[in-house]
């Protein structure tokens, strides 16, 4: 390998290979994660070289924590099906002494209002009005038929059924204190099954079309299937995941009001200050770096561009941080997206006790149950060494600490 460089990254390919950039310094890379990079790495159309975020660990394709810029092509499996996964937060002005002493009954409240869970248990049962109202105006229904006119494998009966809900895994709404003890709203999640039928569906053609080129490429791995420019599977790919990112987006403004409406019915009165944030982490979009115009894809890492705000969130019993970027043209303008796992789910699931779930949790109102182990906190990696690893791509606006907790 190159030697270390002076910056505060990490040079991770070999002489001679595409270079990956990785800020990793205090906290661990698996090896399959830093053979999967340079894997993304060595295809042709990638560069001008690959950013590696301090929350780094193996993904499905593509490395979760990866920035990968590309050159006239697109790989749908780097994006994932987890299309506009990101997350939102706003500050209210309340304040902790405004909390009652048992918060069980709002994180009730919250759970009532938002669907929560993968399956016919995390969709609307009939779907609210805000709902026909967000969709109707915003044109995103009338965008997705003429998709699935194209393409009328793709299923839309999730959509209406899902605008407005949570899903499961690492997904979440916490309420939550910032160092002056203003409280704050907090959620994750994404375009749920329509973005995951979308992905889905275009990862297989991306396969499917790989070895019909004239000109073949060929890729270290299945799930780096790609769309070249000029491809008219490309232009209706960047259509599909643009639709899919602003689905996600809707989703996380509609849930953010039905949160807000069920702590209005449980707490005193509030306002919401100016300070909002909804920024995506898995998605692509063409962006100029470097002197040159790519298609960057962040499979796990934030925008933070200069004085841009961001969500950093740790795991449900660490800290968050609300979080300013500094530019940083080194890592094409991103930040890490989390704390990131340390441990597969199954690993979590047979080494965390239930009791070491509940002390992990304890000032938490959140599930306690093993359902949940797999998102403890020691699935995860340390987030004060995550954000030391990347002191010079983001500033730390508000440290926030969770007090309610609702998972999927």
């Amino acid at each position: 390998m190159w030697p270390m460089d002076t910056s505060n990254y990490e040079l991770l390919h070999h002489e001679g290979e595409t270079p990956i950039k990785g800020w990793i310094r205090g906290v661990p890379l698996e090896a399959q994660a830093h053979a999967q990079l340079r894997n993304i790495a060595s295809l042709p159309f990638v560069g001008p070289w690959v950013a590696v975020m301090p929350d780094v660990h193996l993904g499905i394709g593509a490395t979760v924590g990866s920035v990968v810029p590309t050159r006239g092509a697109i790989i749908p499996a780097a994006v994932g099906v987890d299309i506009g996964c990101g997350m939102a937060a706003v500050r209210t002005t309340l304040n902790a002494r405004d909390l009652p002493d048992s918060l069980a009954r709002l994180r009730s409240a919250i759970e009532r209002a938002i669907p929560v869970g993968n399956g016919p248990g995390g969709e609307h049962r009939r779907t609210p009005d805000s709902v026909e109202t967000a969709l109707a105006g915003s044109g995103l229904w009338q965008r997705l038929e003429r998709i699935k006119a194209k393409h009328p494998r793709i299923r839309l009966d999730k959509v209406e059924k899902q605008l407005g809900t949570l899903g499961g895994g690492n997904h979440f709404i916490e309420v939550c204190l910032d160092e002056s003890g203003a409280v704050w709203v907090m959620l994750h999640s994404g375009s749920r099954g329509t973005g995951n039928l979308i992905g889905t569906y275009f990862i297989q053609l991306a396969r499917d079309v790989l070895g019909k080129r004239v000109l073949g490429y060929h890729v270290p791995d299945r799930d780096l299937a790609f769309f070249m420019e000029g491809e008219e599977l490309f232009d209706d790919y960047v259509e599909a995941v643009g639709w899919a990112q602003d689905y996600a987006r809707a989703n996380r403004e509609a849930m953010m009001q039905r949160v807000l409406h069920a702590m209005r019915a449980e707490l005193p009165k509030f306002r919401l200050q100016a300070m909002a944030v909804n920024c995506h982490h898995n998605y692509v979009q063409k962006e100029t770096h470097a002197g040159q115009e790519v298609f960057v894809t962040r499979k796990g890492a934030v925008r933070a561009g200069r004085d841009e705000l961001g969500i950093i969130p740790g795991s449900m019993g660490a800290k968050s941080f609300i979080v300013r970027g500094l530019g940083n043209a080194e890592s094409f303008e991103s930040c890490s997206h989390g704390a990131g796992r340390v441990m597969s789910r199954t690993a979590a699931r047979s080494s965390i006790t239930l009791k070491q779930h509940r002390e992990a949790t304890a000032h938490v109102e959140c599930r306690k149950d093993p359902g949940v182990i797999d998102e403890s906190p020691a699935a995860y990696k340390d987030i004060d060494a995550v954000m030391a690893a990347q002191a010079d791509l983001v500033e730390v606006v508000h440290t926030l600490r969770q007090v309610v907790c609702v998972k999927g």
